[in-house]
């Protein structure tokens, strides 16, 4: 993650925003007295908080991990070629 002064911040304002929603990159901001703040894209912000949600389910990640021993063994449900086709489709 880049970093960047508060003064630095102010000074560039425009460019920084534009960069952090463009390249979905956060960017720390360093205060000389004070505690330090990060600043991320709207999107990246959601993406992050649906990302947490699934690691704090306990059963969503229960089922995440029975799905890859399922699959590590090579037991899971395995489309047709037609049903293949259709999802490559789509």
């Amino acid at each position: 993650m880049d970093s960047i002064s508060v003064n630095q911040f102010r000074e560039k304002l425009k460019h920084c925003v534009e960069r952090v929603i463009h390249e979905h990159q956060p960017l720390k901001v360093t205060r000389r007295n004070g505690e330090d703040f990060v600043v991320i894209s709207a999107e990246d912000w959601e993406r992050e908080r649906e990302t947490l949600y699934v690691l704090q389910n306990q059963s969503l990640m229960q089922q995440i991990a029975e799905s890859q021993s399922t699959h590590e063994a090579g037991k899971g449900y395995k489309p047709s070629d037609e049903e293949l086709d259709e999802i490559v489709s789509i």
